[in-house]
């Protein structure tokens, strides 16, 4: 069933756990998903980040994503990730997506709270919910076509009073992941993050999970992260099954593939789980 991200964030806020995010880039990736949230028979939120517009563009996306949704037996939120341009977004509260995130962190605070503030103002009169971003979680070696850019923390006074500023529904903070691959496991500051989730009253959202470690991310979702963004395990995964299995028809290629990604998701379920 589609929904939007409001119910099954704000249930993982109160019962500590996280849902998973995985960003899709084509039918068999969010099949593949949508599949293993219904062995596992839990929601996830089948993200489509506005980088991978020139994979497949965002009216392909929306009706994959919709499809598949709408006919599944779990909740699924149809996310349009990071999008950094307004119309872009709108055009995809437009086609039916039912959560956005608008990606303003780079830009001033008072820059970011304007642009979250429009898309909120769009969003919430047609049922979708809205995740912005303080802070910035940066960038290295990675799939999502993210230029390199170093992590700035979230400060815990801005977080409040970007919240009240923008009626916004979730909030990605910035503790010291990043996105695409590490060299090594990244130190997460959990002292700003319990001082985050003291004084913020909607859910946090971790960005940069792959590679993270799982030590890490069972920590998080303990400790008040309520949606962790995954995107590089996800193709490790797939690649991972194709050099185990070597397979040598294409067909037999794609299932390896779509095999590696629904393990990929099953691990998650379980680091993430209460």
């Amino acid at each position: 069933m589609l929904v939007n991200s409001k119910e099954i964030l704000s249930k993982a806020k109160q019962e500590g756990y996280a849902v998973p995010a995985p960003d899709f880039i084509d039918l068999d990736s969010a099949r593949s998903y949508v599949q293993g949230a219904e062995k596992e028979g839990k929601p996830i939120i089948l993200s489509f980040a506005q980088a991978h517009s020139n994979v497949i563009s965002l009216e392909e996306a929306a009706l994959i994503g919709k499809y598949i949704a709408e006919n599944s037996v779990v909740p699924i939120v149809l996310h349009l990730d990071h999008g950094t341009d307004i119309e872009f977004i709108k055009k995809g509260i437009d086609l039916g997506f039912t959560s956005v995130m608008i990606d303003a962190s780079m830009d001033t605070f008072d820059e970011n709270v304007r642009k979250t503030k429009e898309v909120v103002a769009y969003a919430h009169p047609r049922n979708v919910t809205v995740e912005a971003e303080i802070g910035h979680v940066g960038s290295g070696d990675n799939y999502e076509n993210h230029d390199h850019t170093d992590s700035i923390y979230t400060e815990v006074h801005e977080a409040i009073k970007f919240v009240g500023l923008t009626d916004v529904d979730s909030l990605a903070v910035s503790i010291g992941t990043a996105h695409g691959k590490y060299k090594g496991i990244p130190q997460i500051n959990f002292e700003r993050l319990n001082e985050l989730k003291d004084a913020v009253s909607v859910p946090l959202v971790l960005h940069g999970g792959s590679g993270s470690g799982d030590d890490n991310l069972k920590r998080c979702a303990h400790n008040g992260i309520s949606k962790i963004n995954i995107f590089t395990d996800f193709l490790v995964g797939a690649m991972n099954e194709i050099n185990e299995k070597k397979p040598t028809e294409y067909f037999d290629l794609k299932v390896c593939a779509n095999d590696g990604m629904k393990k990929v998701l099953e691990h998650y379920f379980k680091v993430f789980s209460k």
